[in-house]
């Protein structure tokens, strides 16, 4: 077990269990190895604390939690990055803002697709959609 100090405090946690982004995320190319936070409130929203640097960490939800029709299927150069197979399983998750306002936002146009198999996940930009970065949640 390691130890890191973060905003949550000092956080134990295994190298082995590290969420890997090969390529990082966007904005944030340096940043690879993440940490799942466990949720200390029930609800649909949860934290990754960067490794790289203790300072960052992301809110992350499930999208169809609110976008019941938004599915994302990963072409074969994601999952070759992902390391898994069209069999297997691939999650889509997208990254949650909490502005002051309080007017919480999830970006649907860079979603991240997550494999529980080999705990590696990767940041992509949609092309030619409706989707946006800043998509306010459903009334």
């Amino acid at each position: 077990m390691r130890t890191i100090h973060t905003r949550f405090g000092d956080v134990e946690y295994d190298p082995k269990n590290l969420l890997h982004f090969p390529a990082g995320m966007i904005g944030f190319p340096t940043l690879h190895d993440f940490i799942v936070m466990p949720n200390k409130k029930e609800g649909p929203l949860f934290w990754i604390q960067s490794i790289d640097d203790p300072g960052i960490a992301f809110i992350l939800t499930d999208p169809t939690n609110f976008f019941l029709d938004y599915q994302i299927k990963p072409e074969e150069s994601e999952r070759n990055a992902l390391h898994i197979d069209d069999t297997d399983e691939c999650y889509t998750l997208s990254v949650v803002t909490v502005p002051p306002d309080q007017k919480i936002t999830l970006n649907l146009a860079a979603p991240i697709l997550f494999s529980a198999k080999t705990n590696r996940a990767i940041q992509v930009i949609l092309e030619k959609t409706n989707y946006n970065s800043r998509t306010p949640l459903p009334e």
